[in-house]
């Protein structure tokens, strides 16, 4: 499947993206390197994310999307600029694949500018053309993309709707190739659609270009101006599907999930029929952006998690990126070694030369110096180029450049020559200066050696690390919402939350238990209040990156969970025991001593914190009316994975049956004499997780570990 936009594609974008005019532009983000999403408001409709990747396409999304909680410098600037502007004009350069998106605010009008070619760019322009900040700046033989630069377009191609009979005849005659190089080059129709007007003329592509008669030339012309009305006309877009197993899969799929999975079966797309193609292999949908969705979309949103992925740090920086700093520091240090060495030769052998010559050197010093007595610098400086063994002279540092003879008697290697000095000082000044520059090759040496170890050092360390499937835990300045909480993942990825202790069973009944979710809770006194969330939860990452050791699960946060599930009451019985029994888990049950516990789960709605008349409620107690929905002889086991959730290494608890379906590497996890100090400490060294992240996952009492791949992968 190709990811490059043509120019056909980027026309249709270009129409599909003029339905957004009168959009307010709420935010920017910049989620990977080369990925930019503006998110677009319309009045009465869901937010629009327009997703622009750099030199390859854009298109519209309504995806759940992870985004950076720290905005780039490109997101801010298109932030300051942007925030409530009006989106008034979507244009298309000629048929070149460059867009220009107009917005005016009170201040004026600006233009955001996305080059789908080469390696493509995003630039802000404003009102007057300037640039005011490009996505990367680049120079090409006709223009310079940098800040402050008035936005110049590239050279213009041919626009295949403005050409005529006459210039389609022009084209072909001129031409030295065959008809499909010469459709696709010269007359910017791409090999794609080169192929189809060939297909719909009934031509060969390997027929030559000026070889056409008069009926085939009036078939081609016929032929490109049908794709072009099509183009202009047409609604909707075609993917074609690889086999006929591929094509009923992505028509039974009923969700995105579904349709994410049966989208690996599509092998092209395009604004409208390509002739050339089988038509038993396509399938409609209803815009070219619902296309690029459909393919990419799930790749794109996963952007922002597969960069963190790709960094997964300690203090900062991975593994890879410490080895290629060491390596950096190390090729500067061999070459600064060399340098130094070069220049301590160099130095060494003109203060020689200067002794050598010592009679002319000092001819030249008396004559200098009499010539400035007598005239001074101006008049010295005046006549200096007429002398042929003074090449310049510098009166504020009283020095002049000068040449020594060389085999011939010929003015030869060049020297810097302290006036005031005598020829003896000024070799001495050579001298002094080649063993400065061995000095500094000494140390650099010892620097060298230094970078050398530590580099040794991080290699056996990054080879441990992968031959152990350990990662680096990051130092985060913000945590996930649900990390305040206790929290676990159940079936389905559906996440459980509760209460770490008082104030937090206030806060997670009055914050995130929504009418939709149910009320889970230990039939204990002091157990924590919890909340069985119906929409949010994790997935697995359908595009994980290589940098994740084997056995890590890679998962995602979302929030939309349960499609068509209007109620929590709706999901399975079995998720329903699974909450109940983490939460058992987490009161005090778990050091009871006993070997099960019992829960119940209730509507939202029958939970509250008004008491009958003369009662009062302590904090983080609450009143529950109406039937409950009991959970009797609930296990008291829990399991804890390994895994990446948004490009954070991090564990992950619930039930057992549910870990080990997502997680390979894993523990259970039973009342025990072992410390959860200990068990955390043991974790932490095997899988290089935080020993805090570990210690808020585990239940509140002594453990006893059974290990399937944790500790010992």
């Amino acid at each position: 499947m190709r990811e490059q936009s043509s120019s056909f594609d980027v026309a249709r974008i270009v129409r599909e993206l003029s339905e957004l005019v009168g959009a307010r532009a709420r935010k920017a983000y910049q989620p990977h390197y080369e990925q930019v999403v503006l998110r677009l408001n319309r009045k009465g409709v869901p937010s629009t994310d327009l997703v622009i990747v750099r030199g390859r396409r854009v298109y519209t999304s309504q995806r759940d999307r992870p985004m950076p909680s720290k905005p780039s410098q490109f997101a801010m600037v298109l932030r300051k600029h942007l925030n409530n502007s009006r989106l008034v004009a979507v244009e298309q350069f000629g048929f070149d694949r460059v867009i220009q998106l107009t917005f005016e605010h009170g201040g004026g009008r600006l233009k955001l500018v996305i080059e789908l070619f080469r390696d493509g760019n995003v630039l802000l322009l404003d009102d007057s053309g300037v640039i005011i900040q490009p996505l990367t700046h680049a120079k090409y033989a006709s223009r310079s993309l940098r800040k402050g630069v008035a936005y110049a377009p590239p050279p213009e191609t041919v626009d295949p709707r403005g050409m005529d009979r006459s210039a389609l005849d022009a084209l072909l005659d001129g031409s030295e190739h065959d008809l499909i190089r010469t459709l696709a080059a010269r007359a910017n129709l791409g090999r794609i659609y080169g192929s189809t007007a060939c297909s719909i003329a009934g031509l060969e592509e390997k027929v030559d270009a000026d070889s056409l008669d008069s009926v085939q030339r009036d078939s081609l012309e016929g032929a490109i101006q049908s794709m072009l009305a099509e183009l202009s006309e047409g609604d909707g877009a075609m993917m074609w599907m690889v086999d006929s197993d591929s094509k009923q899969a992505w028509q039974a799929a009923d969700n995105e999930a579904s349709r994410d999975v049966a989208s690996s079966g599509i092998t092209e797309i395009a604004p409208f029929d390509l002739a050339y193609t089988d038509s038993g292999m396509m399938v409609e949908v209803a815009s070219l952006s619902m296309a690029y969705d459909a393919v990419f979309g799930s790749h794109d949103a996963a952007a922002f998690i597969r960069r963190e992925e790709e960094l997964l740090v300690d203090s900062g920086e991975d593994e890879g990126a410490k080895q290629a700093k060491l390596d950096r520091r190390a090729a500067q240090q061999k070459a600064a070694i060399d340098r130094f060495h070069e220049r301590a030769a160099i130095t060494q052998e003109l203060g020689k030369a200067i002794q050598d010559d010592w009679e002319h050197v000092d001819s030249l010093l008396t004559q200098f110096n009499e010539a400035v007595a007598s005239d001074g610098w101006e008049g010295v400086m005046d006549r200096i180029h007429d002398v042929p063994w003074i090449d310049s002279a510098d009166p504020a540092r009283q020095t002049l450049v000068a040449y020594l003879p060389d085999e011939d008697g010929d003015p030869g290697a060049s020297i810097t020559l302290e006036v005031s000095k005598t020829v003896h000082q000024n070799a001495q000044r050579y001298f002094e200066e080649a063993r400065s520059q061995k000095s500094k090759a000494k140390g650099a040496q010892v620097a060298l050696v230094s970078t050398e170890e530590a580099r040794e050092k991080a290699e056996k360390r990054a080879a441990k690390d992968a031959a152990a499937g350990r990662l680096r835990a990051k130092k985060r300045s913000k945590r996930f919402w649900f990390e305040k909480h206790r929290w676990a993942m159940l079936s389905g990825g559906h996440l459980i939350v509760g209460g770490r202790d008082a104030k937090g069973n206030d806060l997670v009944v009055r914050k995130h238990l929504s009418s939709d979710d149910l009320y889970v809770h230990a039939d204990l006194h002091g157990a924590p209040s919890c909340s069985l969330k119906l929409k949010d939860g994790l997935a697995p990452n359908q595009n994980p990156s290589e940098a994740i050791p084997e056995g890590v699960a890679s998962l995602q946060i979302v929030q939309n969970l349960a499609e068509g599930v209007e109620d929590a009451r709706e999901l399975p019985e079995s998720l329903h025991s699974e909450a109940a029994q983490v939460a058992v888990c987490w009161s005090r049950a778990w050091g009871s001593g006993g070997a099960a516990a019992v829960a119940f789960h209730v509507r939202p709605s029958q939970v509250s914190k008004t008491t009958e008349s003369g009662e009062s409620l302590g904090r983080g107690s609450f009143v529950v009316r109406g039937q409950r929905n009991w959970h009797r002889d609930l296990p008291l086991e829990l399991a804890v994975g390994m895994a990446v959730v948004n490009g954070v290494p991090m564990p992950v608890s619930g039930t057992p049956a549910t870990i080990s379906e997502h997680c390979r590497r894993w523990a259970r996890v039973i009342p025990g004499r072992e410390k959860k100090e200990n068990v955390a400490n043991r974790i932490a060294k095997a899988t290089g997780l935080a020993q805090d992240d570990l210690l808020s996952c585990l239940p509140p009492g002594n453990c006893s570990v059974e290990d399937h791949g944790l500790i010992q992968p």
